[in-house]
């Protein structure tokens, strides 16, 4: 692996190691998760710790009061059973369209959905009753069963040496005591002031918002994640913790009850996957939106986007159309499959791609009809790869920055907002339904070469998701970029599916951004600093030598670390 074409300033070497390395947004939780490996942890006790303590550090994009995702590449026997809050379907085999993992070089890949569903009560009659055309994104109505708890202990009792209580140790600490906020956290925790003035526990706990270098303490905080570390997710979905969240939910006009909270799991299922030109790219199943990646790849297989120049406009052209229409797919497709069928093989069949690519034309953008999409700035990304071989990629996310803004009482715990995804729909595969999990932005990816675990990777920000592994992707397996360099590369945003808006990083030349409006899109230079464009991390395991590479995205105030 070598630093291969590079066309832009990259602002840092990779980091190398080769007995484990972690990447994700915030040195501390960085250092913390390390800390774990070095001490004789693995993969999955790493990535716990990291989630943990990223809910304190950067308290508006993640926590305990959201959802996460992962997926798990294991190369040797799992630690522990799982069981508990979790529902096993890891052993069943894998569909057409899923990734079957059994003989990778003794590694094997599993998919954990951490997201929570919607209260029983709250369905498609309710929200036409109260007049809606769509859920607030700023509302109790939003608040969904935060899954992260579960999906942690999940994740532990599967494939960790250490408990829950030990990983969170380090969040506690840190809540406890206090942790100096970094430059980006800080922006980002004045931009919500506005929606946290709003409630009036958020304000108490979360206002003023800190200024970079202020030490920041959470006391309530920290004695709920002690609570949890005593209890387990039990204390969280069935105990005090529990009745809190429900009882502040339905003071502010939502339908969440205890009963919702202590009926919830996690789950295990299989990756679904595709080859892009001879790497095995693995994204987590719906009700996430990792297909809208792997229909894009798809489409992509049939272009020599690496025989182009990096600048060379009809090489972004197509990207930005396969983009377009790998998101279209997911969002006219994707739902919870308890609920409705996902067409998961017929959307990744190679002839659904050479459809979709024979609508391209090479001249101008496509006319499409689909539903606007969010930005958003607010999630974490863990990567953690330890000296086993194993990775964990780890997504935790309250949605939209403080997710719902409504903080439950003497908890400290700022509930997400998921549920505004729903569709209000008769019909949709994402319409609102008791019980369903919405359609979920959060991804986490792997990357396999030749059976064996290449990359461990994502990119948080809302829809920029599915773009951003694209992006990365491209960069390391058409021009051969390390893992820091695919990161630091230039990127576009679609925002808008039914117009041909796209938002270009300024650190693009003005020529491509020139070529690109002469296709017909309305091209918006934006600076890559104001936090819309994603921000992933990467950890690359090299095929001749097996030492570790990792890359950390300038656009965050993360890095990546290793030993």
């Amino acid at each position: 692996m070598d630093v291969g074409r590079r066309s832009f300033a990259s602002r840092r070497s990779p980091v190398l190691a080769t007995r484990g390395m972690v990447a994700t947004s915030q040195p501390l939780a960085a250092l913390e998760g390390l800390r774990v490996l070095m001490d004789g942890g693995n993969a999955a006790d790493a990535a716990v710790t990291v989630a943990a303590m990223l809910g304190v550090v950067e308290p508006m994009s993640t926590g305990v009061g959201g959802d996460c995702f992962a997926l798990v590449y294991w190369t040797s026997p799992p630690a522990r059973e799982s069981g508990g809050c979790c529902a096993d379907e890891g052993a069943s085999p894998p569909a057409h369209g899923e990734a079957d993992g059994r003989a990778r070089g003794g590694g094997e890949a599993f998919a954990l959905n951490g997201s929570g569903r919607a209260p029983a009560a709250f369905t498609l009659d309710e929200a036409r009753r109260l007049g809606l055309r769509s859920i607030p994104y700023d509302s109790a109505l939003a608040v969904t069963v935060p899954g992260a708890v579960a999906g942690w202990e999940a994740l532990l009792r599967r494939f960790g040496t250490m408990t829950l209580g030990e990983c969170l140790a380090p969040a506690i600490r840190a809540a406890e005591q206090g942790f100096a906020v970094t430059p980006i956290i800080a922006r980002d925790w004045r931009g919500a002031a506005r929606k946290l003035a709003r409630d009036a526990e958020a304000a108490r706990v979360y206002l003023p918002a800190p200024r970079a270098g202020e030490i920041h303490r959470q006391p309530d905080l920290a004695r709920a994640l002690r609570a949890i570390a005593e209890g387990g997710a039990d204390a969280f979905y069935r105990g005090p913790i529990a009745r809190a969240i429900a009882d502040c939910v339905q003071a502010h006009g939502g339908f969440l009850t205890a009963d919702d909270l202590a009926a919830h799991t996690a789950d295990w299922g299989r990756p679904i996957a595709t080859t892009y030109r001879g790497v095995e790219v693995l994204e987590h199943p719906p009700n996430g939106q990792g297909l809208a990646a792997l229909v894009a790849l798809n489409i992509l297989e049939g272009y020599d986007i690496g025989g182009t120049g990096y600048w060379d406009a009809a090489r972004w052209h197509y990207m930005v159309e396969a983009v377009r229409l790998g998101l279209a797919e997911a969002l006219a497709h994707v739902g919870d499959p308890a609920f409705a069928d996902v067409p998961v093989a017929r959307l990744l069949s190679r002839e659904h791609a050479d459809a979709l690519r024979s609508r391209i034309r090479p001249d101008g953008a496509l006319d499409l009809t689909a539903p606007a999409v969010a930005t958003s700035r607010d999630t974490v990304y863990i990567s953690v790869v330890d000296g086993q071989g194993n990775a964990v990629s780890l997504i935790n996310s309250l949605f939209h920055p403080f997710g719902s803004g409504i903080v439950a009482p003497g908890t400290g715990i700022c509930l997400h907002n998921r549920g505004a995804s729903f569709r209000l729909e008769p019909g949709h595969p994402n319409v609102l339904a008791g019980g369903k999990r919405p359609y979920h932005t959060i991804i986490p990816a792997l990357a396999l070469r030749d059976g064996r675990l290449w990359l461990c990777f994502g990119v948080m920000g809302a829809f920029m998701q599915p773009q951003g592994h694209v992006q990365v992707l491209v960069n390391m397996v058409d021009f051969g970029m390390d893992a820091q360099a695919a990161l630091d590369a230039p990127r576009f945003r679609v925002d808008e599916q039914g117009s041909r808006r796209l938002a270009v990083e300024t650190t693009a030349p003005l020529g491509l951004r020139k070529a690109l409006a002469t296709l017909g899109y309305d091209v918006r230079p934006e600076s890559p600093w104001d936090g819309a464009f994603g921000g992933g991390q990467v950890v690359a395991v090299d095929p001749e030598t097996g030492a570790l590479w990792g890359g950390s995205d300038p656009r965050k105030d993360g890095c990546a670390v290793g030993w």
